[in-house]
């Protein structure tokens, strides 16, 4: 036994930082007292519209009758879940769902990332500000509107598309792009891209703002320009903001909306353009058939849970970092 292993285990211990003395739980409340009571109203609000409403998935499991009530209706079971997943545009609506949504967090994580970077390096404070708030304004535009310029700029009579592409002779005439069906995902992505990317930009310029500028100083000692500064110091200095954006966006890959797929949708291209909330739409609500409805917006819900859950614990498992 080596006999200055009391002493090296002695200097060890003592060396260790001390472990800062965990408050409390009845201390941090009260020492936290005003923002607990600032956020009330939005825990109300996240209940009352959120939470409370979740009751009304026992119509899923019912044949609900408005008349009856929920309590008077007759129980069938997963009558309504078996009937939905027996039914082929179901399915195709499931994957026009998911593949919006891919292709929208595709987009969503190369693009807008990357005008961040770009205006972040801008130098011109003036040109600097001009340039967000034009990438800013989309997000505000109404869905009906954006719609209606994307249908005019594609459209076979004086479509700006299509006269440049006359013009440039990459075509001999026109082409009607929304009575292409396989077109359509990437028209509604691309109209999804022009609309929110100046304002999902937003989010990582907050974050590049909170990376510590000595940094920034050490990387130019070492020679590094603006590219690699970039690549080494911005981008890892954000890492934890694209990892839970990501988690979020993989949990949503089911709840897409239908305002873009609605307004740009038409019985051309219904084949691609159809989403599970206008499946759920037109055949359930729209049909008076609540508990089937209710059933495929269920079955929507637990695929978004489910699909946040793994998310999140593969960011876990790779970075050690996630939602919870």
């Amino acid at each position: 036994m080596d006999p200055l292993a009391p002493t090296a285990k002695r200097f060890s211990s003592i060396a260790q930082p001390l472990q800062p003395r965990k408050k409390p739980f009845r201390r941090v409340m009260y020492e936290q007292r005003y923002l607990l009571v600032l956020s009330l109203p939005f825990i109300g609000w996240l209940i009352l519209f959120q939470f409370v409403p979740i009751w009304g998935w026992i119509i899923a499991f019912q044949d609900y009758k408005v008349a009856r009530g929920i309590f008077g209706s007759e129980w069938v079971g997963l009558r309504y879940f078996v009937e939905a997943f027996s039914d082929g545009r179901f399915w195709n609506a499931f994957r026009n769902t998911l593949a919006m949504s891919v292709l929208g967090i595709i987009t969503g994580f190369t693009i807008t990332p990357f005008l961040a970077l770009m205006l972040n390096e801008m130098r011109n404070v003036l040109f600097k500000r001009t340039v967000q708030t034009i990438s800013y304004l989309p997000h505000f535009v109404s869905w009906v509107v954006v719609a209606s310029m994307v249908i005019q700029s594609l459209s076979t009579q004086d479509g700006v598309v299509n006269q440049m592409l006359l013009r440039l002779g990459l075509i001999e005439r026109p082409i009607q792009f929304m009575a292409i069906p396989e077109a359509f995902w990437f028209i509604a992505t691309g109209a999804s891209v022009w609309k929110q990317t100046g304002w999902g930009a937003i989010i990582y310029l907050a974050a590049i703002a909170g990376v510590d500028q000595e940094l920034y100083d050490a990387a130019t000692v070492d020679g590094c320009g603006r590219w690699r500064k970039m690549w080494y110091v911005t981008l890892p200095g954000i890492s934890s903001t694209i990892v839970v954006l990501f988690i979020m966006a993989i949990g949503n890959l089911a709840r897409i909306g239908f305002e873009r797929q609605l307004l740009l949708g038409n019985s051309l291209n219904v084949e691609f353009s159809e989403v599970i909330p206008l499946y759920v739409l037109r055949y359930g609500i729209g049909a008076g058939r609540f508990s089937f409805g209710t059933a495929v917006g269920v079955f929507n819900s637990i695929v978004s849970v489910i699909l946040l859950v793994v998310a999140n614990s593969v960011a876990r498992h790779v970075r050690d970092e996630g939602l919870f």
